[in-house]
């Protein structure tokens, strides 16, 4: 039997757990770990993700070197702003990519007096493109493709999911999606079979993968995959709506399998990379502040 014969691999639950929420000191207002910064080597090649509740003064003018981020705005308005002459604003719904590559800098603001709700995801970057070029991409929610299915909807950032393909265009390909579904809908989601993949709970309730394990709002979970599968063949994830208004986002990508030094704001292959990270910083290789 060859690779392409087998049966599509059905996804199930591989670990689970609640995002636990911190507060914190204004204009900062409160943190949650959706992924925690310790188990990067679980989560590869996803390296961590912060759901983050913020107002204006909270992420002013800083650096990043060697790894992307995926930015979902949950609620309120964020501004980008960036040393490339970069500024947006992004709404509910609303997806920044940014390849931080050799050398970002931006600010992350809420707008006014608005409380800005977000995720983001740090991404790693495989050795050898860790020095590429700096790009931030907005991808708005109304130009993310939508397919309708009977009893909800996925709404495709990244990747090529539900027959349709995702406008994020990260130099380390990703699925993104965010998966709609009414009470008693069941939809499978299809996803590379040798991508790790996780799901957030954004409302709702779900009954998650082959085993029907069932997560709230705030549940995390990580799913099996075939490690070394085969990239052209797909994997089924099926989800369960128990409630009204669920709302699932799922991320997958295929793992680096490198060793990695996260440190402050940047993420390398070692201390001297980290070190010559913030030299070229502060020596101002990074170039003028963002604003």
């Amino acid at each position: 039997m060859s690779e392409n014969d087998k049966d599509p691999l059905k996804r199930s639950v591989k670990d689970s757990w609640y995002v636990q929420y911190n507060e914190m000191n204004f204009p900062a207002i409160q943190k949650g770990w959706v992924l925690p910064v310790d188990r990067w080597e679980d989560f590869d090649p996803f390296i961590l993700m912060a759901e983050d509740w913020f107002k204006k003064g909270t992420f002013p003018d800083h650096p990043h070197r060697g790894f992307q981020t995926v930015t979902y705005v949950i609620d309120g308005r964020l501004e980008h702003i960036d040393n490339g002459g970069g500024r947006d604003i992004l709404e509910p719904g609303d997806v920044q990519y940014m390849n931080a590559g050799w050398a970002a800098r931006h600010a992350e603001d809420g707008v006014e007096d608005d409380i800005a709700h977000t995720l983001q995801l740090w991404l790693n970057l495989p050795q050898d493109k860790k020095e590429t070029k700096t790009i931030y991409q907005n991808i708005y929610s109304e130009d993310a493709p939508v397919v309708d299915f009977d009893g909800g909807s996925v709404k495709v950032y990244s990747g090529d999911v539900a027959g349709v393909k995702g406008p994020m265009d990260s130099i380390v390909p990703i699925t993104l999606s965010e998966v709609n579904l009414s009470e008693g809908t069941e939809y499978t989601l299809d996803l590379p079979e040798d991508h790790n993949a996780f799901l957030y709970v954004l409302s709702g309730e779900v009954e998650v993968g082959e085993k029907q394990n069932k997560l709230a709002k705030h549940g995390v979970a990580t799913l099996t995959y075939r490690d070394n599968g085969n990239p052209d063949a797909s994997s089924e994830l099926t989800l369960k709506a128990n409630r009204r208004r669920t709302r699932v986002l799922v991320y997958s990508g295929k793992p680096i399998k490198e060793n990695i030094v996260p440190y402050g704001p940047f993420v390398m292959n070692s201390m001297d990379e980290i070190k010559k990270a913030f030299q070229d910083f502060q020596e101002g290789r990074f170039g003028p502040p963002a604003i």
